[in-house]
């Protein structure tokens, strides 16, 4: 087990949760490091701590007993995810993105996700910061989507789906909140801020509509414009674009 102190600067992390500091490290995601926590995987100076303890100067965090890996500088990168990709990490699925990440010159994340059968514009990042900001509904970032179904949409259709539809998956209701949809044959554009679990297929399946192909082309202002499987950094331009408000 490592002993050494931690890798990280500790003005870095001197005053942040616990679980944001290991976001910082560019390990995880917030909520992937929350679960980390939970899972009693963590230690700060070989004990167990809470997701709210405060990191101080010197602290060591150790996860699954190795040193919490230095921070990376903060980096943002654009994949265009190919149908039969899965965004779940992981490591001995031949078809999760873990395939990728470990491919890639550092350790990064994905920011959401796309289920496996869908396509499209999806962001990695080692930057927790980011992530909060375009993974939270609160934070009303415009993701939009070209959907294929399987028959020509009506107008009352279009309607129900700009104004919100609910769907019940076991015990639990789930509604969507209005946005914007545009229709043309069996054609759909959808701009959505929520992120719920196959959001669109559900709300397509509301109003009698099955999805067939499914595509993000949007996020904020930036724009999918790039090869299927094309993976590279995000231009300082092309970052304004992400965090400029559409």
């Amino acid at each position: 087990m490592e002993s050494t102190a931690i890798n990280n600067s500790p003005a870095t992390l001197v005053g942040l949760r616990l679980n944001q500091a290991i976001a910082h490290s560019g390990l995880c995601s917030r909520k992937a490091a929350a679960r980390l926590i939970s899972e009693q995987r963590v230690l700060v100076n070989g004990q167990q701590q809470p997701h709210h303890y405060l990191i101080k100067t010197g602290d060591f965090i150790q996860i699954d007993g190795k040193a919490l890996p230095e921070a990376s500088p903060r980096q943002c990168w654009l994949y265009h995810k190919p149908v039969g990709v899965d965004c779940n990490v992981k490591s001995d699925d031949p078809y999760s993105i873990a395939q990728l990440l470990a491919t890639l010159p550092l350790r990064l994340f994905p920011l959401g996700r796309l289920d496996k059968d869908s396509s499209g514009l999806l962001l990695l990042s080692n930057d927790g910061a980011l992530a909060h900001r375009l993974m939270h509904a609160d934070q009303l970032q415009q993701k939009e989507y070209r959907v294929e179904v399987d028959k020509v949409v009506t107008e009352a259709q279009v309607l129900q789906l700009a104004a919100g539809v609910s769907w019940q998956l076991g015990t639990t209701l789930y509604q969507s909140d209005p946005c914007i949809v545009k229709a043309e044959n069996n054609l759909l554009t959808i701009v959505l801020t929520q992120g719920l679990n196959r959001q669109i297929r559900y709300m397509c399946r509301a109003v009698g509509l099955k999805v067939l192909t499914l595509h993000r082309v949007r996020i904020n202002q930036l724009l999918l414009t790039h090869a299927v499987g094309c993976c590279r950094p995000l231009t300082a331009d092309e970052m304004l674009l992400l965090t400029a408000r559409s």
